[in-house]
């Protein structure tokens, strides 16, 4: 879930195990298919739930620098940086995931004239939903919402939809390894401030870490909080097991902490991610009370969240174009944007023209006068690491939480019962599970590469490792062989599943490629890069996506007033050497349809597999 989830887990002591899989054909449970049609009814199940969805109140959010900069940045689009009639500007934005959108948001507020160009039939891009033909809404990932995401907040509040959040109790939920079936917590005490409420909740709990273990973990971490961003900054280099090693952690607190805070900020195993990612997550996360309390979107996120921002916009003149795909960036002589190229033949000429597209589109979509450019060769060293996300309907309940939990599974990140912590999924009398699978290439760490294995032979994978988490619930199912040493006294059966594919989620945030992220400002004149995966300060999460976008429309905006331009940030040697020798190439563009196609998720059908295998052979390629 960082998916856009992944900063949750910057206190997460789990560990991690060893799980096979098996070839096999299942013989009666169905998988998911799109559809837009309705929900039909549900039928008798086996059991009820005792358990009640309990909602907390609204913490308080706003009590924190950060907040306060995000609150007076929005400001500014109204005030310092809003446009007079002489300066408004027409801007094209490519993308409607959350940082196109965003970006709109703000430009319509500094009195600009945005339309977003989303390729895709559904807005959101890595947080998009769509119905099956059940009318079940299957979600491109797990998104949840935390204290510290001081610019998403405050776009809830700028939207008033503070009430579509679910808050839940401030604590976090752990499985146990050495336990199956049982969990454990991290316990924030109100009225704690932090940074002591984060270590009073993990030296409350007396079931991972021994003392001892906690408190040779403890002082590595203290440059952190005394020397700040310089000291996050320098780590960059160092892959979380490499620093814990520098320091003489012991690796039992790689096994019970760095394993499973790697997997969940960014679906990486510890010694492939880098450093500065952690720290930055734990830096904030230390310094706010309510930091780390988690809350769930009350529904899918297209109604949800996506409308509100829509409605924003084009109430202020702006527009969001769904199915509008653009096919080429098309350039004058000197290399300015003479207009965009739709694939439906029409030309669109803009004042201002912002990309708001994943990284590895954006490379693939770089006009052949721009590739010598050090800025754009910066790209070569940034590319989006694969997830996939998992639907699993239950013919019952499972024992189940109202939150969200850490699985501490090899292959599973994070999970949650959507029908405990969601109003729209609501059931009490079935479970469905979405649970987020990671690692799944050797980029991630992984000796699998899942994105090429069929859907069947994730789900029994996963089952196997629901097996182990449900250990008296699961049951002995032929249809899923992982799940052959279950006892008879587990009945839970799988009824319905959905597998939704992200060969290319956020930017793989392996050691030394912070420095590579390019700032929004570019070289081209009137172009301007948005996306998560851009410079600032927050990661590729759903915060960073409005960040990037905010800070985006910033740029525009800025311009537009007549003012300096924001600078560039500064581009590494070796990347300037390269760009000199580089041979440019006619951009390859974009081919078929869908979430794949364009830089998000999907379940995968024989044609989007056919186009990956010929766009991103990679994620084929068998492990030894």
């Amino acid at each position: 879930m960082r998916s856009f989830l992944s900063a949750a887990a910057v206190a997460a002591f789990l560990s991690a195990g060893v799980r096979g899989y098996s070839s096999f054909v299942p013989r009666s449970v169905r998988p998911s298919s799109s559809s837009s049609a309705s929900r039909p009814a549900r039928a008798r199940s086996f059991s009820r739930s005792n358990l009640v969805m309990k909602d907390f109140p609204k913490p308080n959010l706003e009590d924190t620098d950060n907040y306060r900069f995000a609150e007076s940045m929005s400001a500014s689009f109204g005030k310092a940086l809003k446009a007079t009639a002489e300066e408004k500007k027409k801007v094209a934005i490519i993308g409607g995931g959350l940082s196109g959108l965003a970006c709109a948001k703000y430009l319509v507020d500094a009195g600009h004239e945005p339309t977003v160009y989303e390729a895709r039939d559904v807005l959101g891009g890595k947080v998009s939903a769509w119905q099956d033909e059940d009318g079940d809404w299957i979600e491109t990932g797990l998104h949840i919402f935390f204290g510290a995401y001081p610019n998403m907040m405050n776009v809830f509040a700028e939207l008033g939809i503070h009430d579509r959040l679910q808050w839940k109790v401030h604590k976090m939920i752990f499985a146990m390894q050495e336990l199956p079936g049982e969990f454990t917590t991290f316990d924030f005490i109100p009225g704690i401030p932090a940074p002591f409420n984060f270590g009073l909740a993990i030296l409350m709990n007396q079931k991972m870490l021994t003392l001892g273990e906690k408190l040779q973990t403890a002082p590595p971490l203290l440059p952190m909080l005394v020397e700040g961003q310089s000291f996050i900054d320098a780590q960059d280099e160092l892959s979380v097991t490499d620093f814990m090693r520098k320091y003489g952690m012991p690796e039992r607190i790689n096994e019970e902490v760095f394993i499973a805070m790697a997997k969940a900020l960014d679906f990486i195993d510890p010694d492939k991610l880098s450093m500065t990612v952690v720290l930055t997550a734990m830096n904030r996360f230390l310094n706010e009370d309510n930091g780390l309390q988690m809350a769930f979107l009350d529904g899918n996120q297209p109604d949800r969240l996506c409308a509100p921002m829509v409605h924003h916009i084009e109430s202020r003149g702006g527009k969001v174009l769904t199915s509008a795909p653009v096919k080429e960036i098309v350039t004058n002589d000197d290399g300015t944007v003479k207009h965009l190229l739709l694939r439906s033949g029409e030309k669109i000429v803009a004042d201002e023209y912002v990309s708001a597209m994943p990284v590895d589109i954006v490379k693939r979509m770089t006009p052949k006068s721009w590739q010598n450019m050090p800025y754009f060769r910066q790209f070569d060293e940034l590319e989006g690491i694969p997830v996939i996300n998992l639907h699993m309907w239950f013919d019952r309940k499972l024992k189940a939480v109202d939150h969200l939990c850490f699985s501490r599974s090899p292959l599973l990140s994070v999970y949650a019962d959507m029908s405990v912590t969601c109003k729209e999924y609501e059931d009490p009398d079935k479970s469905m599970l979405e649970l987020v699978f990671a690692p799944c290439s050797p980029l991630a760490g992984g000796n699998v590469n899942w994105i090429s294995k069929s859907d069947e032979e994730i789900i029994d994978a996963t089952m196997g490792e629901l097996a182990r988490l449900f250990p008296t619930e699961i049951a002995n199912d032929p249809d899923w062989p992982a799940t052959s040493g279950q006892s008879p006294q587990g009945q839970a059966r799988l009824s319905k599943y959905a597998v939704v594919k992200v060969p290319r989620s956020v930017y793989a945030a392996i050691p030394g490629r912070n420095k590579y992220r390019p700032s929004q400002t570019t070289p081209i004149p009137h172009f301007t890069m948005a996306g998560d995966w851009t410079s600032q300060k927050f990661l590729g999460s759903m915060e960073g996506a409005v960040l990037g976008g905010k800070l985006a429309a910033e740029v525009v905006a800025n311009r537009a007033k007549g003012n300096a331009e924001k600078p560039i940030k500064e581009i590494q040697q070796n990347i300037v050497d390269a760009a000199e020798k580089h041979v440019p190439t006619e951009p390859v563009g974009i081919k078929g349809e869908g979430g794949i196609a364009f830089g998000a998720g999907a379940q995968l059908s024989g044609t989007a597999e056919k186009l990956l295998k010929e766009s991103d052979p990679v994620q084929f390629v068998q492990m030894a």
